[in-house]
């Protein structure tokens, strides 16, 4: 059986979610027909330790390109873009209290919102998954010089000693 994960220059890397590549954005399609948003490993790394988060509420309606976030952090600041067009339906609350956990749990823990897609169909065939996406988001890093490990290392020591 094929791996679902891979790794490279420490950067996780899931084979099974949809991504916008240079916002480093991903996309899960859930059971019930909703889809959850997050950050991805490499965009947290690039980031840095994340300090502020706001999401849209529940009830939003979002236009697709539209951010259904922003989050700040020492050195960055800016939107969480939603390619997924649809409503708000949920927002990840324990990011309020712990923005950090997009950089501890970029996958699972550190999710930022699920949507309930307008058209979900349209809007997936602008992004990546797969061995697509895993080619892509390893250009991408080579191209911005991320290195995970290293980035991760350096959150670690400077906030978490």
């Amino acid at each position: 059986m094929a791996e679902k994960v891979e790794e490279y220059r420490g950067c996780v890397i899931p084979k099974d979610l949809y991504y916008d590549i240079e916002n480093q954005v991903w996309f899960r399609v859930n059971e019930d027909g909703t889809v959850t948003v997050g950050v991805t490993d490499i965009g947290q790394a690039r980031a840095g330790k994340i300090i502020n988060i706001r999401i849209k509420a529940p009830g939003k309606k979002l236009k697709k390109g539209k951010p259904v976030a922003s989050l700040e952090s020492g050195k960055w600041a800016g939107p969480v873009p939603a390619d997924i067009e649809g409503e708000v339906v949920e927002r990840n609350e324990k990011l309020f209290d712990k923005p950090d956990l997009i950089n501890e749990d970029p996958y699972g823990e550190g999710w930022i919102a699920k949507i309930k897609p307008t058209n979900l169909e349209r809007d997936l065939q602008d992004l990546v998954t797969g061995e697509e996406a895993v080619q892509k988001l390893k250009e991408y890093i080579e191209r911005e010089d991320v290195n995970c490990g290293e980035e991760r290392a350096q959150i670690s020591k400077k906030f978490y000693k």
